[in-house]
């Protein structure tokens, strides 16, 4: 059963155009977003989904220098490059990422695969409802799951956002849902405008230590000790998921 972390990623962002190459601590977002699913015990193979626009042949061209598989397709319709880009993987299990959430945490994406397989889910998540900050974000599918999705999702919305024919349609999936101990859900540890980088910034410069990864736990202690940093991005607009 072959398990790829697909990461979707594009320059062109409506709020912050070319985040993803971003620094954080002397390395691009998009290469901690990759360095953190490593460790996984449970990934196969990592690739990255990006767009057919000529603007993102600069993430093709870092993914042939970091020897990371590169798929390119429609920049709308981010469903159906997913859809094909695990047909062209051979993947079973998706695990879906996005290149704009620099704290990852290997671990937990351990846990729903886990849930996926020994549950015999369709789809495994942490956010509906959501727990965990925004940021730490977890969907796996079957590859079944996704290929209903494809076939059957008609709203821009939910060709735009992956999974969200199969929130929308709770009926046709089998679903699991992982709850956080303690609800974190206020917490917005994710990468969309200027104030958002500036408190993953502080977080990385605090904490980043070159081929080593920081987990969730000692980021949320860091912030106990340091609690302003996160009035830097409290105003954000937020996922409709993460509004309390």
């Amino acid at each position: 059963m072959k398990v790829v972390a697909i990461i979707q990623a594009r320059v062109n962002s409506t709020r912050l155009p070319n985040k993803v190459f971003m620094d954080l601590k002397g390395k691009v977002l998009l290469e901690h977003v990759v360095e953190r699913l490593k460790p996984s015990k449970k990934i196969n193979e990592i690739a990255i989904a990006t767009t057919v626009n000529r603007a993102d042949d600069v993430i093709e061209k870092f993914c042939a220098q970091n020897g990371i598989k590169c798929i390119r397709g429609s920049e709308t319709n981010v469903l159906e490059r997913y859809y094909f880009s695990a047909v062209e993987l051979q993947a079973d299990l998706i695990v879906r990422i996005t290149a704009d959430d620099p704290f990852k945490d290997y671990r937990i994406i351990d846990e729903a695969l886990d849930f996926l397989v020994r549950g015999e889910y369709d789809f495994v998540c942490n956010n509906n409802p959501a727990t965990f900050p925004e940021g730490l974000d977890v969907e796996v599918m079957r590859f079944e799951a996704l290929k209903k999705s494809f076939e059957l999702a008609e709203s821009n919305f939910q060709k735009e956002h992956v999974t969200q024919f199969i929130h929308q349609n709770k009926d046709k999936f089998k679903i699991f849902n992982i709850q956080s101990d303690e609800n974190h859900s206020q917490k917005r540890w994710t990468i969309d405008t200027r104030e958002d980088y500036e408190f993953v910034s502080r977080i990385y410069e605090a904490l980043y230590i070159d081929n080593d990864i920081f987990l969730t736990q000692e980021i949320l202690n860091f912030l106990k000790k340091k609690p302003d940093l996160e009035l830097i991005n409290m105003d954000v607009k937020r996922s409709e998921m993460y509004k309390n």
